[in-house]
């Protein structure tokens, strides 16, 4: 039972990857779920491309795609996080990288908490618990 992060195809290193396992730990434990085995894999813009066109046949770029692998009562899943487009996305939202990347984590693990943002009413709910999940972090995480 771990969450584990890594990079694919870039050079990228999560700082406080242990503070932030133990935050994704304590949301899934606040949803009533307890986590297998989850992990975050960075990757550029055309690995997610391609895990997009290949796996659910979408062709455009996108920030995240997570796949998840319940057992039961336990969260298990594999997310992938485009660093390129997290990093534009900062910019175009007027947000830190750190902040930015944080929210789409937690948007991962949501999705495995069963939220989902298809519709406008779940995009609103999504951003609701998005925003919890960001207030919590700092019991966690320390600049």
């Amino acid at each position: 039972m771990a969450i584990s992060f890594y990079s694919e195809e870039l050079s990228f290193t999560l700082p406080q990857k242990r503070n932030r396992a133990k935050w994704l730990l304590s949301v899934a434990r606040s949803e009533g779920r307890k986590a297998g085995n989850i992990q975050y894999v960075f990757v550029s813009d055309q690995k997610i491309l391609e895990i997009n066109q290949e796996y659910l046949k979408h062709d455009y770029f996108t920030d995240i795609i997570t796949f998840p692998y319940e057992e039961g009562d336990i969260l298990s899943g594999d997310i992938f996080i485009s660093v390129d487009t997290v990093r534009s996305n900062a910019v175009e939202y007027n947000q830190t990288f750190e902040d930015e990347l944080d929210r789409v984590i937690s948007h991962g693990l949501l999705h495995l908490l069963g939220y989902d943002d298809q519709t406008e009413f779940q995009q609103k709910q999504m951003r609701l618990k998005e925003d919890e999940c960001l207030a919590s972090r700092s019991l966690y995480l320390h600049p």
